[in-house]
């Protein structure tokens, strides 16, 4: 997802270059503001990344063989789109605070280096330095992570081999259990209705026990 939405933003941005040359010549010509403009910019993406993340989140959830499940489902494409999205944004907005093109390239490349450092992936918030543990709040990335990792195992309860059950493990790695709370009660909700708290899965690892055969 990570590489996904790093490209979304490489490739944005030349395209917003190219069309704030345009801009500037309208804008001379009277033709119209900047807020229509900018209002523009964006709602274009959102049919574009809607698109792009129902098509690349479905082969992807059904090819690691998540639970097939509609809330599951939809906290997955949830998250995906917004993603895509706020990477996507991203981009664009480099392109809007620098001078050019290449600039905003050399800005954006090493934020990307920073989300992927602080997402929590290689080092979960609870073991970050006190004095760094600030920017893992403000990572978009982290919270990107957080969501799909509850969303998908944050309600099992079935032990893994060292006695936690997995949500525990969540909770104690991550340090995400008010997140982990937070789902459980939305998917008692509406939202939450074809979703299955008591799967039995396999000891010891994240793998719902029906489908371990095939790992």
């Amino acid at each position: 997802m990570l590489f996904l939405g790093v490209s979304n933003s490489i490739s944005v941005q030349p395209v917003v270059a190219v069309e704030r040359t345009v801009f500037y010549r309208e804008r001379a010509a009277g033709m119209y503001s900047p807020l229509p403009y900018a209002f523009g910019q964006v709602v274009i993406e959102l049919p574009y990344a809607l698109v792009q993340a129902t098509v690349y989140g479905v082969i992807v959830y059904a090819m690691i063989g998540f639970e097939w499940t509609a809330a599951k489902l939809f906290w997955y494409l949830f998250f995906m789109y917004f993603t895509l999205l706020y990477f996507t944004f991203y981009g664009m907005m480099c392109v809007g605070l620098t001078p050019s093109y290449n600039i905003a390239s050399i800005i954006s490349t090493a934020f990307y280096n920073i989300w992927n450092l602080f997402s929590g992936f290689f080092i979960p918030r609870p073991r970050t330095p006190i004095w760094w543990r600030w920017y893992c709040w403000v990572c978009p990335v982290a919270w990107t992570l957080y969501g799909l990792v509850v969303s998908l195992y944050g309600d099992i309860t079935t032990p893994m081999e060292d006695g936690r059950p997995v949500k525990v493990l969540l909770e104690d790695y991550f340090h995400c259990w008010r997140m982990v709370h937070w789902y459980q009660h939305v998917s008692a909700g509406p939202i939450g209705a074809g979703t299955n708290v008591h799967e039995p899965y396999k000891v010891g690892t994240l793998v719902p026990a029906r489908n371990s055969s095939r790992h």
